[in-house]
């Protein structure tokens, strides 16, 4: 195992003058500092399938998800993807997340074969008894996601699954090792972690073990929307302020849908609205927004003084300790 991040032609071909004559001293700051968060995250990947047998990249579609798939595709053209891609479907899901999803998979001129997509679905969950959902009209299935990837992980024999899971989301995310190790019943024990110092990562498990790995664990919200913006990454439109039907519950704003309806005394307007961060639409809050590009966006979320998470997920505000109750229980 090599002990220092891959430095390799991930970098642009202009030369440090040509930046300073083209762009702003503080893009090319950025842009700099970017480049060494992408090899870091290239090394990361590239260590795991050196390591582990079954890698397998977990795919929801939304922002962190992407910039992770195209550093995966770094790490290893002009070959295609070493691995396939797994996407939990709680079937409440945005239509526009979904044609993105199938649109972002399928064959190009670049990559014939596509990207193996691997869909598992909450739905099939519930049918086959599984899970059982909510008698609540409103309710979300979030927490079902949880038993329907386990099931999609041991059905694959997947030893090892790449999150996009970012240290500044939330309290409990700040405690993740890049390798975090999971029992065989896919539960998490922060006390059993291991230490990574300089960048070194053991990725030997027992039988029945696995590992959730999280390249992008040093980028910030904002480190990603410079990522999309250098890269142009195509996203799915919800990212953009427009116009959007939502209704106010607790303080949340959320979409109107088949799967999402306003209860007695939640009034629906329509309003100028993005969303920060992409899941179940019975749960995924919209932020008021007239952000329609990424500069704006970027504006926005600098003067920012809540996470993403913290602003617009429902399941987070349970309690101050949701998220690390989910990922005790095998949680992406």
């Amino acid at each position: 195992m090599s002990a220092e991040p891959v430095v390799d032609d991930l970098t642009d071909d202009l030369t440090d003058d040509q930046r300073v004559d083209d762009q702003p001293a503080e893009d090319v700051d950025h842009v700099a500092a970017l480049r060494v968060l992408e090899s870091e995250s290239v090394h990361i990947i590239r260590e795991v399938v050196a390591e582990l047998e079954r890698p397998v990249l977990l795919f929801s579609g939304g922002k962190d998800s992407i910039v992770l798939l195209r550093l995966a595709e770094k790490a290893f053209r002009p070959h295609p993807l070493p691995f396939p891609i797994l996407h939990v479907d709680t079937g409440h899901n945005f239509d526009e997340v979904i044609e993105f999803r199938d649109r972002r998979v399928a064959p190009t001129p670049d990559n014939p074969g596509g990207i193996r997509l691997i869909v598992a679905s909450v739905q099939e969950s519930i049918d086959s008894g599984r899970v059982a959902e909510s008698t609540d009209p409103s309710g979300s299935r979030n927490r079902l996601q949880t038993r329907t990837l386990l099931d999609a992980l041991e059905a694959g024999g997947f030893d090892a699954a790449f999150g996009g899971a970012r240290r500044d989301e939330d309290r409990a995310r700040a405690k993740e090792r890049v390798f975090s190790f999971r029992d065989e019943f896919g539960q998490w024990d922060p006390r059993s972690q291991r230490p990574e110092p300089w960048s070194i990562y053991n990725g030997r498990i027992r039988r029945g073990e696995s590992v959730r790995v999280f390249p992008l664990s040093n980028w910030t919200e904002t480190d990603i929307w410079r990522y999309i913006e250098i890269e142009n990454l195509d996203l799915p439109p919800i990212y953009y302020a427009s116009e959007r039907e939502v209704f106010d519950r607790d303080g949340i704003l959320l979409a109107v849908s088949p799967h999402s309806r306003p209860r007695d005394g939640e009034q629906v307007s329509t309003e100028w609205v993005r969303y920060r961060t992409v899941g179940d639409l019975t749960i995924t809050g919209a932020v008021r927004s007239r952000a329609t590009t990424i500069p704006e966006i970027i504006a926005e979320i600098s003067d920012a003084t809540v996470s993403e998470r913290g602003e617009t997920r429902a399941d987070d505000r349970t309690s101050s300790a949701a998220m690390e109750d989910r990922k005790r229980e095998g949680y992406f």
